[in-house]
Protein backbone atom coordinates (compact mmCIF):
# COMPACT_ATOMS: atom_id res chain seq x y z
CA UNK A 1 0.00 0.00 0.00
CA UNK A 2 3.11 2.72 1.03
CA UNK A 3 4.66 1.69 -2.39
CA UNK A 4 1.39 2.34 -4.14
CA UNK A 5 1.01 5.66 -2.41
CA UNK A 6 4.33 5.92 -3.93
CA UNK A 7 3.64 5.90 -6.99
CA UNK A 8 0.57 7.86 -6.97
CA UNK A 9 2.64 10.32 -5.57
CA UNK A 10 5.46 10.37 -8.00
CA UNK A 11 2.49 10.44 -10.83
CA UNK A 12 1.16 13.37 -9.27
CA UNK A 13 4.08 15.19 -9.50
CA UNK A 14 5.19 14.60 -13.31
CA UNK A 15 1.44 15.87 -14.23
CA UNK A 16 1.90 18.85 -12.64
CA UNK A 17 5.08 19.80 -14.09
CA UNK A 18 3.97 18.99 -17.09
CA UNK A 19 0.71 21.09 -16.77
CA UNK A 20 2.97 23.97 -15.31
CA UNK A 21 5.45 23.71 -17.97
CA UNK A 22 3.10 23.58 -20.71
CA UNK A 23 1.23 26.20 -19.35
CA UNK A 24 4.83 28.29 -18.66
CA UNK A 25 5.78 27.72 -22.59
CA UNK A 26 2.17 28.95 -23.45
CA UNK A 27 2.46 32.23 -21.84
CA UNK A 28 6.66 32.86 -22.99
CA UNK A 29 5.32 32.10 -26.86
CA UNK A 30 2.47 34.58 -26.48
CA UNK A 31 4.98 37.20 -24.45
CA UNK A 32 7.25 36.68 -27.46
CA UNK A 33 5.38 36.90 -30.49
CA UNK A 34 2.68 39.25 -29.46
CA UNK A 35 5.08 42.07 -29.99
CA UNK A 36 6.20 41.45 -32.95
CA UNK A 37 2.95 41.26 -34.14
CA UNK A 38 2.18 44.55 -33.14
CA UNK A 39 5.26 46.31 -34.61
CA UNK A 40 4.75 44.63 -38.25
CA UNK A 41 4.47 47.43 -40.56
CA UNK A 42 5.89 47.11 -44.00
CA UNK A 43 8.83 48.73 -45.07
CA UNK A 44 9.80 49.40 -48.54
CA UNK A 45 13.09 48.40 -49.51
CA UNK A 46 14.78 51.60 -50.82
CA UNK A 47 13.51 53.47 -47.60
CA UNK A 48 14.69 50.53 -45.44
CA UNK A 49 18.33 51.00 -46.91
CA UNK A 50 18.04 54.91 -47.04
CA UNK A 51 17.70 55.05 -43.45
CA UNK A 52 20.37 52.52 -42.79
CA UNK A 53 22.70 54.60 -45.03
CA UNK A 54 21.89 57.78 -43.45
CA UNK A 55 22.71 56.17 -40.20
CA UNK A 56 25.59 54.92 -41.15
CA UNK A 57 27.47 58.21 -42.01
CA UNK A 58 26.79 59.60 -38.81
CA UNK A 59 22.71 60.34 -38.35
CA UNK A 60 22.95 63.84 -38.97
CA UNK A 61 19.49 64.81 -37.88
CA UNK A 62 20.07 63.24 -34.55
CA UNK A 63 23.52 64.51 -33.81
CA UNK A 64 24.65 68.10 -31.57
CA UNK A 65 24.94 69.88 -34.96
CA UNK A 66 21.36 69.31 -36.02
CA UNK A 67 20.29 72.27 -36.72
CA UNK A 68 23.41 73.94 -38.48
CA UNK A 69 22.51 77.40 -38.03
CA UNK A 70 24.96 80.44 -37.74
CA UNK A 71 24.53 84.25 -36.40
CA UNK A 72 24.70 87.20 -38.69
CA UNK A 73 27.00 88.51 -35.79
CA UNK A 74 29.68 85.54 -36.35
CA UNK A 75 29.68 85.44 -40.00
CA UNK A 76 30.67 89.48 -39.54
CA UNK A 77 33.32 88.48 -36.97
CA UNK A 78 34.57 85.33 -39.08
CA UNK A 79 34.78 87.93 -42.07
CA UNK A 80 38.66 87.42 -42.25
CA UNK A 81 38.61 83.59 -42.11
CA UNK A 82 38.38 80.91 -44.67
CA UNK A 83 34.72 81.16 -45.02
CA UNK A 84 32.65 81.26 -48.43
CA UNK A 85 29.12 82.79 -48.21
CA UNK A 86 26.90 81.40 -51.24
CA UNK A 87 23.53 83.85 -51.33
CA UNK A 88 20.64 82.14 -52.96
CA UNK A 89 18.32 84.66 -53.59
CA UNK A 90 17.27 85.53 -56.66
CA UNK A 91 19.91 87.61 -58.71
CA UNK A 92 17.63 91.06 -58.83
CA UNK A 93 17.90 90.84 -55.12
CA UNK A 94 21.30 89.90 -54.99
CA UNK A 95 22.24 92.91 -57.01
CA UNK A 96 20.26 95.24 -54.37
CA UNK A 97 22.82 94.21 -51.65
CA UNK A 98 24.94 91.87 -50.12
CA UNK A 99 27.06 90.37 -48.02
CA UNK A 100 30.57 91.29 -49.05
CA UNK A 101 32.01 88.37 -50.78
CA UNK A 102 29.36 86.62 -51.24
CA UNK A 103 28.47 84.72 -54.26
CA UNK A 104 24.85 84.29 -55.72
CA UNK A 105 24.04 80.62 -56.77
CA UNK A 106 20.20 79.57 -57.24
CA UNK A 107 18.94 76.39 -55.41
CA UNK A 108 18.52 74.19 -57.84
CA UNK A 109 22.06 75.09 -58.94
CA UNK A 110 23.88 74.06 -55.77
CA UNK A 111 24.70 70.67 -56.66
CA UNK A 112 26.53 71.97 -59.55
CA UNK A 113 28.21 74.88 -58.01
CA UNK A 114 29.87 72.57 -54.89
CA UNK A 115 30.77 69.53 -57.48
CA UNK A 116 32.53 71.41 -59.99
CA UNK A 117 33.29 75.51 -59.26
CA UNK A 118 34.88 75.16 -55.74
CA UNK A 119 36.31 72.25 -53.26
CA UNK A 120 34.12 72.56 -50.50
CA UNK A 121 36.32 71.29 -48.07
CA UNK A 122 39.45 73.88 -48.30
CA UNK A 123 36.67 76.28 -46.40
CA UNK A 124 36.40 76.28 -42.57
CA UNK A 125 32.42 76.87 -43.24
CA UNK A 126 30.60 77.68 -46.25
CA UNK A 127 27.43 79.82 -45.00
CA UNK A 128 24.28 79.81 -46.74
CA UNK A 129 22.10 82.62 -47.14
CA UNK A 130 18.36 83.92 -47.96
CA UNK A 131 15.69 86.08 -47.26
CA UNK A 132 14.74 84.91 -44.09
CA UNK A 133 17.02 81.87 -42.96
CA UNK A 134 14.25 79.20 -44.26
CA UNK A 135 15.68 78.57 -47.61
CA UNK A 136 19.13 78.48 -46.40
CA UNK A 137 18.02 76.40 -43.79
CA UNK A 138 16.25 73.95 -46.29
CA UNK A 139 19.20 73.30 -48.11
CA UNK A 140 21.61 73.13 -45.54
CA UNK A 141 20.17 70.32 -44.24
CA UNK A 142 19.95 68.61 -47.48
CA UNK A 143 23.77 69.03 -47.85
CA UNK A 144 24.26 68.01 -44.10
CA UNK A 145 22.42 64.58 -45.47
CA UNK A 146 24.86 64.08 -48.87
CA UNK A 147 27.78 64.79 -46.10
CA UNK A 148 28.94 68.45 -46.47
CA UNK A 149 29.78 68.99 -43.11
CA UNK A 150 31.10 72.23 -43.32
CA UNK A 151 27.87 74.20 -44.15
CA UNK A 152 25.76 76.40 -42.52
CA UNK A 153 22.76 78.66 -42.74
CA UNK A 154 22.65 82.38 -41.23
CA UNK A 155 19.71 82.35 -38.64
CA UNK A 156 17.23 85.12 -39.81
CA UNK A 157 18.88 85.62 -43.49
CA UNK A 158 19.56 88.79 -44.92
CA UNK A 159 16.66 89.96 -42.32
CA UNK A 160 19.44 89.66 -39.26
CA UNK A 161 22.24 90.92 -41.50
CA UNK A 162 20.90 94.31 -42.17
CA UNK A 163 17.84 96.63 -40.39
CA UNK A 164 16.84 97.23 -44.56
CA UNK A 165 16.19 93.63 -45.54
CA UNK A 166 14.15 93.27 -42.36
CA UNK A 167 11.88 95.98 -42.90
CA UNK A 168 11.16 93.73 -46.26
CA UNK A 169 10.52 90.63 -44.67
CA UNK A 170 10.64 89.39 -41.12
CA UNK A 171 9.68 92.47 -39.67
CA UNK A 172 6.85 93.19 -42.61
CA UNK A 173 5.38 89.32 -41.81
CA UNK A 174 5.43 88.46 -38.37
CA UNK A 175 2.03 88.98 -36.47
CA UNK A 176 -0.74 87.63 -33.99
CA UNK A 177 -3.60 87.17 -36.19
CA UNK A 178 -4.19 84.10 -35.53
CA UNK A 179 -3.68 83.99 -31.30
CA UNK A 180 -7.48 83.58 -31.30
CA UNK A 181 -7.47 79.80 -33.24
CA UNK A 182 -4.87 78.11 -31.12
CA UNK A 183 -6.19 75.41 -28.98
CA UNK A 184 -4.28 73.50 -26.03
CA UNK A 185 -5.86 69.99 -26.53
CA UNK A 186 -2.92 66.91 -26.86
CA UNK A 187 -3.74 65.73 -30.24
CA UNK A 188 -2.47 61.87 -30.66
CA UNK A 189 0.07 60.75 -33.38
CA UNK A 190 -1.79 58.83 -36.20
CA UNK A 191 -1.23 54.75 -35.89
CA UNK A 192 1.71 53.61 -37.83
CA UNK A 193 1.90 52.92 -41.50
CA UNK A 194 4.45 51.98 -44.07
CA UNK A 195 7.20 54.51 -45.08
CA UNK A 196 6.59 56.84 -48.82
CA UNK A 197 6.96 54.40 -51.30
CA UNK A 198 10.82 55.50 -52.80
CA UNK A 199 11.26 53.97 -56.58
CA UNK A 200 14.58 55.54 -57.56
CA UNK A 201 15.62 52.31 -58.79
CA UNK A 202 18.82 52.40 -57.02
CA UNK A 203 20.36 49.05 -55.07
CA UNK A 204 22.16 50.70 -52.67
CA UNK A 205 21.83 52.92 -49.76
CA UNK A 206 24.48 55.52 -51.38
CA UNK A 207 23.36 55.53 -54.86
CA UNK A 208 19.46 56.25 -53.15
CA UNK A 209 20.53 59.10 -51.36
CA UNK A 210 22.12 60.65 -54.23
CA UNK A 211 19.29 59.87 -56.45
CA UNK A 212 16.66 61.39 -53.67
CA UNK A 213 19.10 64.14 -53.17
CA UNK A 214 18.99 65.40 -56.82
CA UNK A 215 15.05 65.03 -56.65
CA UNK A 216 14.50 67.08 -53.90
CA UNK A 217 17.43 69.60 -55.19
CA UNK A 218 15.65 69.80 -58.54
CA UNK A 219 12.28 70.68 -57.08
CA UNK A 220 13.57 74.17 -55.73
CA UNK A 221 12.49 74.89 -52.37
CA UNK A 222 9.23 76.66 -53.11
CA UNK A 223 7.66 73.53 -52.80
CA UNK A 224 8.86 73.23 -49.33
CA UNK A 225 7.39 76.27 -47.87
CA UNK A 226 3.85 77.08 -46.41
CA UNK A 227 2.39 80.64 -44.72
CA UNK A 228 0.04 80.42 -41.95
CA UNK A 229 -2.48 82.15 -43.85
CA UNK A 230 -2.76 78.83 -46.02
CA UNK A 231 -2.54 76.56 -42.76
CA UNK A 232 -5.40 78.68 -40.55
CA UNK A 233 -7.98 78.52 -43.29
CA UNK A 234 -8.40 74.60 -42.81
CA UNK A 235 -6.33 73.11 -40.74
CA UNK A 236 -8.18 69.81 -41.45
CA UNK A 237 -6.37 69.53 -44.33
CA UNK A 238 -2.98 68.59 -43.20
CA UNK A 239 -1.07 66.99 -40.79
CA UNK A 240 0.55 69.53 -38.75
CA UNK A 241 3.77 68.67 -36.68
CA UNK A 242 4.80 70.93 -33.83
CA UNK A 243 8.47 70.42 -32.64
CA UNK A 244 8.27 72.55 -29.45
CA UNK A 245 8.57 71.72 -26.40
CA UNK A 246 5.79 70.30 -24.34
CA UNK A 247 5.12 73.05 -22.23
CA UNK A 248 5.27 75.56 -25.02
CA UNK A 249 2.63 72.58 -27.11
CA UNK A 250 0.80 72.49 -23.98
CA UNK A 251 0.34 76.59 -24.07
CA UNK A 252 -1.22 76.48 -27.63
CA UNK A 253 -1.03 75.24 -30.78
CA UNK A 254 -2.36 74.77 -34.02
CA UNK A 255 -5.97 73.06 -34.59
CA UNK A 256 -4.94 69.28 -34.69
CA UNK A 257 -1.47 70.00 -34.13
CA UNK A 258 0.82 66.74 -32.88
CA UNK A 259 3.61 67.11 -31.05
CA UNK A 260 6.40 65.20 -32.18
CA UNK A 261 10.57 65.70 -30.02
CA UNK A 262 13.10 67.73 -32.43
CA UNK A 263 15.53 64.88 -31.57
CA UNK A 264 13.67 62.22 -31.11
CA UNK A 265 11.56 61.80 -34.67
CA UNK A 266 13.89 61.79 -38.16
CA UNK A 267 15.56 58.66 -38.74
CA UNK A 268 13.48 56.88 -35.49
CA UNK A 269 11.35 54.22 -37.88
CA UNK A 270 9.01 53.88 -35.17
CA UNK A 271 8.48 57.33 -34.94
CA UNK A 272 8.43 58.35 -38.90
CA UNK A 273 5.78 55.94 -39.39
CA UNK A 274 3.50 57.56 -37.02
CA UNK A 275 3.42 60.24 -40.12
CA UNK A 276 0.98 59.62 -43.02
CA UNK A 277 2.64 59.09 -46.15
CA UNK A 278 -0.73 60.17 -48.11
CA UNK A 279 -1.16 63.58 -46.41
CA UNK A 280 0.77 66.76 -46.95
CA UNK A 281 2.86 67.56 -43.89
CA UNK A 282 2.84 70.80 -41.89
CA UNK A 283 6.19 71.69 -39.45
CA UNK A 284 6.72 73.99 -37.60
CA UNK A 285 8.54 75.83 -34.44
CA UNK A 286 9.20 79.24 -32.89
CA UNK A 287 11.09 80.30 -36.09
CA UNK A 288 10.74 77.96 -38.75
CA UNK A 289 14.82 77.49 -38.71
CA UNK A 290 14.78 73.63 -37.28
CA UNK A 291 11.34 72.73 -39.16
CA UNK A 292 13.35 74.07 -42.35
CA UNK A 293 15.60 71.19 -41.30
CA UNK A 294 13.41 68.75 -40.38
CA UNK A 295 11.57 69.46 -43.60
CA UNK A 296 14.07 68.05 -45.83
CA UNK A 297 14.65 65.06 -44.43
CA UNK A 298 11.43 64.21 -44.80
CA UNK A 299 11.36 64.93 -48.39
CA UNK A 300 14.46 63.14 -48.64
CA UNK A 301 12.26 60.08 -47.96
CA UNK A 302 9.10 60.86 -50.22
CA UNK A 303 6.97 63.00 -47.91
CA UNK A 304 4.63 65.96 -49.49
CA UNK A 305 6.09 67.57 -46.23
CA UNK A 306 6.47 71.59 -45.96
CA UNK A 307 8.10 73.83 -43.31
CA UNK A 308 5.59 77.10 -42.04
CA UNK A 309 7.70 79.76 -42.39
CA UNK A 310 8.47 82.43 -39.87
CA UNK A 311 6.93 79.48 -37.52
CA UNK A 312 4.75 80.58 -34.20
CA UNK A 313 5.56 84.25 -35.21
CA UNK A 314 3.69 84.50 -38.08
CA UNK A 315 0.41 83.87 -35.91
CA UNK A 316 0.96 84.25 -32.49
CA UNK A 317 3.50 87.09 -31.50
CA UNK A 318 1.87 88.60 -29.22
CA UNK A 319 1.09 85.63 -26.85
CA UNK A 320 5.03 84.65 -27.76
CA UNK A 321 6.04 88.29 -25.90
CA UNK A 322 4.17 88.43 -23.41
CA UNK A 323 5.23 84.65 -22.52
CA UNK A 324 8.90 85.26 -23.34
CA UNK A 325 9.95 85.38 -20.06
CA UNK A 326 8.19 81.88 -18.50
CA UNK A 327 8.54 79.45 -21.80
CA UNK A 328 11.58 81.07 -23.89
CA UNK A 329 9.79 81.75 -26.52
CA UNK A 330 11.95 83.47 -29.64
CA UNK A 331 9.87 85.94 -30.68
CA UNK A 332 12.16 88.30 -33.77
CA UNK A 333 13.02 92.03 -32.65
CA UNK A 334 15.09 94.81 -33.17
CA UNK A 335 17.43 92.69 -30.73
CA UNK A 336 17.84 90.42 -33.96
CA UNK A 337 18.97 92.75 -36.47
CA UNK A 338 22.10 94.26 -37.37
CA UNK A 339 23.49 96.89 -39.29
CA UNK A 340 26.23 95.23 -41.18
CA UNK A 341 27.42 96.81 -44.45
CA UNK A 342 25.83 94.86 -47.75
CA UNK A 343 27.72 95.48 -51.06
CA UNK A 344 26.01 96.16 -54.35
Amino acid sequence: MGRLNHIHFLTAVILLLLIVGCGGAGRKAATDKSPVQAAVVEVNNEARLLLKNLEDIGDYVNSKNFPSLIKASIVHEESGLKNHIIDLRTSDLFSKGHVKGAVNVPFTGLPGYLESKIKPFEYDKIILVCNTGQVSGYATSLLRLMGYGNVYAMRWGMSGWNKKFAGEYWLKEISGKYEDKLETIDNPAAKPAGLPVLSTGKATGDEIREARFRAVMGEGAEVALITADEVFQNPANYYIINLERKDKYDSGHIPGAVRYKQNGTLGILSEMQTIPADKTIVLYCGTGHNSAFATAYLRFFGYNAKTLVYGNNAFMLNKMISEKAALSWLPFSAEDINDFEVVK
